[in-house]
């Protein structure tokens, strides 16, 4: 099956199976390491820190969380480092029973478990599906009323047309049913949670009584909202109940089903991870022990790298940093250079002074994107423009055809006289949230701020550190926003997370109605033709809306010393986490 470049949320850069497609495959590939031995440890320096055990809800879709969530967690399948799927046949399976209606079974293997013990069944695919399809939402944005359950990071689109799964007798399968057709149906579910820890935490008396909680509730209906407090107090446990940055006092709150245990954390210092010993439902890990050190800045992992505190580096470079990682070469060091699959973005809330639309492109014409590029890349990509489309990258086919009718010539190049127009003397103040320890984002603030004044816009800093400034999306207080979105070389259902009304990735508030359709017909087209038609119109709907800017493509480096071997980098979200079970002591 052919595959297409995915843009995702960076500070989602997981967001579960919800959003990957692609080509399916046999297990994973053995390593062949000659007279190599298993044991030892690594030790990985990592930009954000860490800060909860579930990174597919909204608030907890970090970058690093999800990285952590990857090799804590075992699935159905996996994304290579070319985007394409692996199943895990060791895992478990699932087939396609049905095209019409569109049935797919998935089914646990027998011996596969929690590391506290508990098996792996029904009740964690049902509590998975549970979060993952809007199912029991009964939400009316228009009315203000009704309930948001469970707040995921992924699109529901796809899972919120199935019926109520049909649970197998066996105890370890679920059948699910679409109501039409899904593009990304092979990739749009997979184990999350634990559903035994959920119910003990929410008064519930087992995972059985969690699965009649969830047979017992009807359907959401949001022409008549209706209040379910047992199933309330689920879904609030599942959106913040895993939410910690130190190892909780109860193990039950970060239970691994992956390769790998969180045994230690520091907050926002390190954290460490040990093999998991029970796992013999993927491909076995050459390591023991991997270390994670939270270093921030560039210089702190660059130093930790030649100093010997770290083996493996992936910060994310700029144009002031490219000498550092530059002058790693040669030192018994490898150093990988590439373009993610994802850039930098500028948000804008469709609320408070930019609810005004003439408003939202007044502060628009006074971005100097070029200028961002010049500062933040460099010389590191010569050749690169500021990105033109919010659903293509540069290099694929559809890009150049698509930035040519989709309005963002309206923004190529610094407009203070047309800005000022649209003001019509008004001086709004705007707020614009960032990571203020992340170096490209601040230098994109302070040249945003300085070039919107010269229009009459006050911007005021609303920045955050690491640990605060991604939660700080979902909690709003802020009119503009600057961060980034990363994903894989596969599928279509990134966009409705983003762009469609009142989607979990969706902070800004932003709502098309026709858009909103057109993302509908996306969600149930299988052709790659007409799928690349309808992304190339939702991206003109998103430029005519003033919604933001996409700002750069975003680069990625990794640096890794001749201690270890193993390492492949991913252009995706992942990173080089991707295959950490291959990773081992050269």
């Amino acid at each position: 099956m052919p595959v297409r470049r995915l843009v995702q949320l960076l500070i989602a850069a997981l967001a579960a199976a919800l959003v990957l497609s692609g080509c399916s495959g046999s297990s994973a590939p053995s390593v062949v390491v000659g007279e190599a031995k298993r044991g030892g440890s690594v030790t990985v320096a990592e930009v954000n820190a860490f800060s909860s055990f579930n990174p597919y809800s909204a608030k907890g879709n970090t970058d690093i969380n999800s990285k952590i969530g990857a090799i804590t967690h075992s699935g159905f399948f996996y994304l290579d480092d070319s985007s394409k799927v692996v199943r895990n046949d060791k895992f478990g399976h699932f087939e396609k029973v049905s095209d019409q209606p569109l049935k797919v079974k998935y089914t646990v293997n027998e011996g596969v478990k929690w590391s506290d013990g508990a098996p792996i069944g029904a009740a964690d695919l049902l509590l998975s599906w549970a979060a993952g399809s809007g199912y029991f939402d009964d939400v009316d944005p228009g009315a203000g009323k009704g309930t948001k359950y469970f707040s995921v990071a992924s699109d529901t689109t796809g899972l919120s047309g199935t019926l109520f799964p049909e649970i197998g007798s066996d105890g370890r399968s679920i059948t699910i049913e679409y109501a039409a057709p899904y593009a990304d149906w092979e990739v749009a579910f997979d184990v999350g949670l634990p559903a035994h820890v959920v119910a003990a935490k929410t008064g519930l008396n087992d995972e059985q009584d969690l699965v009649k909680l969830l047979k017992d509730t009807p359907r959401g209906n949001p022409d008549k909202p209706a209040s379910h407090p047992a199933l309330k107090k689920v879904s609030d446990f599942w959106n913040t109940g895993f939410d910690t940055k130190s190892v909780p006092d109860d193990p039950a709150l970060y239970l691994s089903s992956g390769p790998y245990i969180v045994r230690d954390i520091v907050p926002e210092v390190s954290m460490k991870l040990v093999r998991n010993r029970d796992y013999t439902w993927g491909a076995e890990p050459w390591l023991d022990e991997i270390n994670v050190r939270f270093t921030g800045a560039v210089p702190a992992a660059v130093d930790a790298l030649r100093n010997g505190q770290a083996d493996i580096i992936s910060p994310q470079p700029s144009a002031a940093t490219d000498d550092l990682l530059t002058g790693l070469s040669g030192q018994g060091i490898t150093v990988e250079r590439y373009k993610q699959s994802g850039y930098d973005h500028l948000d804008l809330n469709f609320s408070g002074p930019f609810a005004d639309k003439d408003v939202r492109e007044a502060f628009l014409k006074t971005v100097p994107r070029q200028a961002i590029m010049d500062a933040v890349v460099g010389a590191q990509a010569p050749d690169s423009k500021p990105l033109d489309s919010f659903v293509f990258l540069p290099g694929l086919p559809k890009y150049g055809d698509t930035v040519k009718k989709n309005g963002s010539s309206d923004y190529a190049k610094v407009d203070l006289d047309g800005a000022k127009k649209l003001l019509k003397d008004a001086t709004p103040t705007i707020r614009i949230l960032y990571n203020r320890d992340n170096p490209n984002r601040a230098s994109a603030f302070a040249l945003i701020r300085d070039s919107a004044g010269l229009a009459g816009f006050r911007v005021v800093d609303g920045g955050q550190g690491n640990a605060d400034w991604a939660a700080s999306l979902s909690r709003g207080g802020y009119d503009a926003a600057v961060s980034g979105w990363i994903g894989t070389e596969a599928g279509v259902s990134r966009v409705p997370q983003i762009f469609r009304t009142g989607a979990g990735s969706n902070f800004t508030g932003y709502s098309d109605g026709d858009a909103d359709k057109v993302m509908e017909q996306l969600a149930a087209t299988t052709d790659l033709g007409k799928q690349d038609e309808l992304l190339a119109e939702i991206d003109k709907h998103v430029w005519q809306d003033a919604y933001g800017l996409p700002l750069y493509q975003s680069l990625g480096t990794t640096a890794f010393n001749s201690r270890v071997a193993g390492v492949k980098t991913s252009p995706g979200p992942l990173g080089v986490w991707w295959n950490v079970w291959e990773w081992r002591l050269s």
